[in-house]
């Protein structure tokens, strides 16, 4: 049997993490399947001396305007 995330075989000498949605990773690949099986919600930030979480500024990022494709008219068919 083989880890799903990086594909070497899982040895039975070492430990091996089974996921609720029926993956068998390493241990040292648990983060990476996580991070990219599940994608979870979460934000960045940074703890200070007081053991208070302070998030970091989000940036939002707005998406530019999808051009919509329309279809030709008949007269843009016909050239006129």
């Amino acid at each position: 049997m083989n880890c799903v995330v990086c594909g070497n075989p899982l040895l039975c000498s070492r430990a091996v993490f089974y996921c609720t949605c029926g993956a068998f990773v390493h241990a040292y690949c648990w983060e990476k399947h996580v991070l990219q099986a599940h994608q979870p919600t979460f934000e960045t930030g940074i703890v200070n001396l007081s053991d208070e979480f302070i998030a970091n500024e989000s940036e939002e990022v707005e998406e530019a305007p999808s051009k919509q494709v329309t279809s030709p008219t008949e007269g843009e068919l016909k050239g006129e």
